[in-house]
C-alpha cells in the first residue's frame, strides 16, 4: 500500500542523499572503513543522533551509536541500524538505508515512554573492504572481536591499529564495547536486498529467513617469472595460466552445489609486465552457502582441486583462509514481528535468504536478530546504480516503526 504522504520515506532519502556526499574518491562514492569521509559521515550522523535527542558518541571502533533511555534507565536496549563504510565505487544505499531508516523511527517515538532502550547504530566495517576483517565493529558488540585483526594492513601498508588511531579511535578499548548478555533485547537491520527476487514479485518488502554462511581465503601461485619471448610454452611454470585454470575450477564446482556460489574477485599479477610470464598470481576466494556443510564441503573441494592443478604445471599454491562465518537463521519472534507489521500496512513480504552477509550475524550472537529486506532495481547492489524509490524506502521505514510499536506494547 502507497501512502499518500510518503514524508517518512521523503526523510530516510534526504538524510542519505546527504551522507553520499561524503567520499574519498571526488566523482563516485568510496567509504572505506577509518578513511576520512567515513570519519566525516560518522560526525555527520553523531550531529543527526543529537539532533534527534539521543545521547550519542563515536565509539573506539569507529561505530555511532545514539540512545533514548525506556521508561526508567538501563533497560535492555532494542537496536536499530545498519552500516556506513562501503566498498569502492558503491551505491548510496547499501548500508545507510538501514541508519537512516532506524533514526527517522527513533525521530518518531521521540518522548514515548518505552519498555526498553531505543539504539541506533551506524556500525563501521560491514564491507571489510580494507583491513582483512570479518564484521569487526559489531563483532567488537558481540565479544567476537580478533586481536590480530589489529595489526592487519590495508593495500598500503598502513595497520589497522595504526588508522584507527588516526580516525580518533582506541584500539585498547575495543575489549570494553563487549555487551554483556541481557543488554540487547533486539536487533533490527533494514537493507537493500541487493538481489531481484522482491523486484519479479512485485513487492517492496520482504523478511530475511537467514544469512548464508561464508568463507574467504587469500590464495598465492607460484611459478617461474621468464622472458615471454623465449620460453617454449612446454616448459612454461606459468602461474596466471595456473590461476584461470583455477578461476574456471572454482566456476565450475560451484555450479554443482545447489544454493552455493564460489567466486574469484580479485588477481594481482606479478611482476605484471607484456613481455614477462607471470611469476606469481595472488587470488581471492569467496564461498557461500546456505548449509554450512555444502559451503565446507564446496570450499574444500576447490582447494582440492587448485592444489591438484597446481601440481600438473608445475607451480605452488597456498591458500590462507581469513574469514569463516557460520550460517545464521534470523529470530523466528522477531521475523514474525516484521512480516505481521507489513501486512497491517498492506503488503505481502516475501520471506528469502540473504546471500550477502551483514551485521546481523554478529548481533545475532547477542540477542533475537531479524532483517527487513527493501526492493532495489534491476537486484543491483555495490554498484552507482544501486537505486530504491521513495516510495519503498517509505514503506520500509513505516514497517520497521510498526514493529517497533508492536514490541513496545503500542502496535494500532
Amino acid at each position: 500500500m502507497t501512502e499518500p504522504n510518503p514524508r517518512l520515506g521523503a526523510r530516510v532519502m534526504a538524510l542519505i542523499d546527504d551522507l553520499a556526499r561524503h567520499t574519498d574518491e571526488p566523482g563516485r562514492l568510496t567509504r572505506l572503513y577509518l578513511s576520512p569521509a567515513h570519519r566525516a559521515t560518522a560526525e555527520a550522523v553523531l550531529g543527526l543522533m543529537r539532533a534527534a535527542g539521543l545521547a550519542a558518541r563515536i565509539d573506539a571502533a569507529g561505530s555511532v551509536v545514539g540512545r533514548i533511555e525506556g521508561r526508567e534507565p538501563g533497560l535492555p536496549a532494542l537496536v536499530l541500524g545498519s552500516h556506513i563504510d562501503s566498498v569502492v565505487d558503491a551505491g548510496r544505499y547499501d548500508g545507510p538505508l538501514g541508519v537512516a531508516a532506524g533514526l527517522v523511527v527513533a525521530e518518531e517515538l521521540r518522548g514515548m515512554p518505552l519498555p526498553f532502550a531505543l539504539e541506533v547504530v551506524a556500525f563501521g566495517d560491514e564491507e571489510n573492504v580494507r583491513f582483512p576483517t570479518s564484521l569487526s565493529t559489531s563483532k567488537a558488540w558481540a565479544g567476537q572481536y580478533r586481536s590480530e585483526w589489529l595489526e592487519g594492513c590495508d593495500a598500503a601498508g598502513t595497520s589497522l591499529r595504526e588508522a584507527l588511531a588516526q580516525f580518533g579511535g582506541d584500539p585498547d578499548g575495543i575489549p570494553a564495547l563487549a555487551r554483556r548478555p541481557g543488554e540487547i533485547a533486539g536487533y533490527l537491520e533494514i537493507h537493500i536486498e541487493q538481489g531481484p527476487a522482491l523486484e519479479a514479485a512485485v513487492q517492496p518488502v520482504g523478511v530475511v529467513s537467514g544469512i548464508v554462511g561464508l568463507t574467504r581465503a587469500r590464495c598465492t601461485v607460484t611459478g617461474e617469472a621468464n622472458h615471454a619471448g623465449t620460453v617454449p610454452m612446454g616448459m612454461r611454470r606459468d602461474a596466471l595460466a595456473a590461476a584461470a585454470e583455477m578461476a574456471l575450477a572454482v566456476e565450475r564446482l560451484g555450479e554443482g552445489v545447489p544454493g552455493a556460489v564460489a567466486t574469484v574477485g580479485s588477481l594481482t599479477v606479478v611482476p605484471g609486465a607484456v613481455n614477462v610470464i607471470a611469476g606469481r598470481v595472488d587470488f581471492s576466494l569467496d564461498v557461500r552457502a546456505p548449509e554450512d556443510a555444502d559451503r565446507r564441503a564446496l570450499f574444500a573441494a576447490i582447494q582440492a582441486e587448485c592444489r591438484a592443478i597446481a601440481q600438473r604445471r608445475g607451480v605452488g599454491f597456498a591458500s590462507e583462509t581469513f574469514m569463516d562465518n557460520p550460517a545464521v537463521a534470523l529470530d523466528p519472534g522477531l521475523r514474525a514481528v516484521l512480516d505481521r507489521a507489513a501486512r497491517r500496512l498492506g503488503h505481502a513480504p516475501l520471506l528469502l535468504p540473504s546471500g550477502a552477509t551483514h551485521d546481523a550475524v554478529a548481533m545475532a550472537a547477542l540477542g533475537p536478530s531479524a532483517m527487513l529486506f527493501v526492493r532495489c532495481r534491476g537486484g543491483i547492489s555495490h554498484n552507482p546504480a544501486e537505486s530504491i524509490t521513495l516510495e519503498d524506502a517509505d514503506a520500509a521505514t513505516r514497517v520497521l516503526l510498526e514493529t517497533v510499536r508492536e514490541l513496545a506494547g503500542l502496535a494500532a
